[in-house]
């Protein structure tokens, strides 16, 4: 096999930046074509309802089915599939889902729940903190089973306390569109449901589930059908017609995130064995085409062996075209002066994932302000964080690090501010108040503030 392509820069060499935002640089994901496609489908399920959902599942998954009802999974289901998984599946499953919560459960506590206080005129101020009624999931299932993102949105929902959990999945005919169309992808044959994501579901406290994908399960969520609920919150991963669906959605309802291609940066100091750091470049680039990996290192010797590893290893891979294509077209093994510099061009790429592989990992972080999560240390392999390490595994892509945040608790809750003003804090704040809206013109403002200052107060003296 031949050697990986993958570009090797170094940030002394004359044209570096250029070379740098060419890798950075993500092809849309999107275009009018599908836009087009996605608005007929929403509108379409906003119009019609489950008859559309029937017809687009039909044409897209080639699923037949008389009523949206059959494609529902009941709770039955769902906890007999926990039951036939193989023990370590289903041990797998429940300490996943038990880092999962746990973790969830201490954001709960850092900033999930209600409170007040009274200042000194008796006033209370304060903030009530309630879950969202329903969300929806979306769980891809195209090309392959995601238990593991079922888990990563369900348990905190759940941990926010959230009553209804409607996960939706596609499980495809294999050869159907959302398969390839052509038979050549390894789908689920005629529409098999995945054992263990509805394990997972039970596991996860997904309370109603139906065997719908794409477009048309984001719009189905968003509205509602005779038999689709409708949710207040959509969540979860999908490709670009469900990413295009849920933006277009987005105000009808909540979402989490638009999520581009997964992305892995390792920044490395040259003490973690390089055959490690190769297989973690490889755990995003495996993922698809378009995902990105890249290697910021200030030791040329490292990067070199790397750089071998990678040759070495990726014949081994089931996944290598997928790797090579990703590694060839948008990763690079990037030479820096220092692991300043390199903490400094992390900062600027704002990576999903970002492997500190260092001997010294506390004497870095300092230093990193922009990443979805932080993986510190050699023995912190991403992988962990994407299964069962405990913090969530939904998290910002494409540079939206420096403004977003992982998926968590407080995605799943809405927060109300609570003001109780006192006779004694009227008298306070109503001449505030009315002074500020008689500048802004807003006569009614002023007044209602006056009124409540006593029978003596001036009214409308403006």
């Amino acid at each position: 096999m031949t050697a990986v392509g993958i570009r090797l820069l170094a940030t002394a060499d004359d044209g570096f930046e250029a070379e740098f935002q060419r890798v950075l640089h993500l092809p849309a994901e999107t275009d009018a074509a599908i836009e087009q496609r996605v608005a007929e489908i929403v509108d379409e399920v906003r119009a019609r309802g489950d008859a559309a959902v029937l017809e687009y599942t039909a044409r897209f998954d080639g699923l037949q089915a008389e009523r949206v009802a059959e494609l529902e999974i009941g709770r039955d289901e769902m906890r007999a599939a926990l039951d036939a998984i193989t023990p370590a599946q289903r041990a797998a499953l429940e300490q996943a889902a038990a880092r999962v919560r746990a973790y969830h459960e201490r954001q709960l506590e850092a900033c999930g729940r209600s409170w007040s206080y009274r200042d000194a005129d008796g006033t209370l101020l304060g903030q009530k903190v309630t879950p969202l009624d329903r969300v929806g999931i979306y769980v891809p299932g195209g090309k392959a089973a995601y238990p593991s993102s079922l888990i990563m949105n369900a348990v905190p929902a759940q941990v926010a306390g959230v009553r209804e959990i409607v996960m939706v999945v596609p499980t495809p005919v294999r050869g159907s569109v959302a398969t390839g169309g052509d038979g050549r992808e390894p789908g689920p044959a005629r529409g098999e449901r995945n054992a263990l994501v509805l394990a997972a579901a039970c596991v996860a406290g997904v309370t109603r589930a139906f065997t719908i994908g794409g477009a048309q399960a984001v719009a189905a969520l968003a509205f509602g059908t005779a038999t689709v609920p409708r949710v207040d919150k959509i969540t979860g991963p999908g490709n670009a017609y469900v990413a295009s669906a849920k933006r277009r959605v987005f105000g009808h309802v909540g979402i989490d995130m638009i999520a581009g291609p997964s992305e892995i940066l390792v920044l490395a100091d040259g003490s973690t064995p390089p055959d490690w750091v190769a297989m973690d470049l490889f755990s995003q680039a495996e993922h698809d085409e378009l995902a990105q990996s890249i290697l910021l290192c200030p030791d040329a010797g490292y990067i070199a062996a790397v750089r071998h590893e990678i040759d070495r290893l990726l014949p081994g891979m089931p996944r290598r075209e997928v790797i090579r294509a990703s590694l060839e077209g948008r990763g690079a093994l990037i030479r820096t002066r220092s692991m300043e510099e390199a903490c400094e061009i992390s900062n600027r790429i704002a990576p999903e994932h970002l492997e500190l592989s260092s001997r010294e990992p506390q004497r870095w972080e300092p230093l990193l302000r922009h990443a979805g999560a932080i993986f510190l240390g050699a023995y912190t392999s991403e992988s962990l964080g994407d299964y069962c390490a405990g913090p969530n595994h939904v998290l910002p892509t494409s540079g939206t690090a420096r403004f977003s945040s992982p998926l968590g608790v407080y995605d799943f809750q809405k927060r109300s501010s609570l003001i109780e003003v006192s006779e004694a804090g009227a008298r306070a704040l109503g001449p505030i108040a009315a002074e500020l809206a008689y500048g802004e013109g807003l006569q009614a403002h002023a007044l209602a503030a006056e009124f409540r200052l006593g029978h003596d107060a001036p009214r409308g003296g403006r």
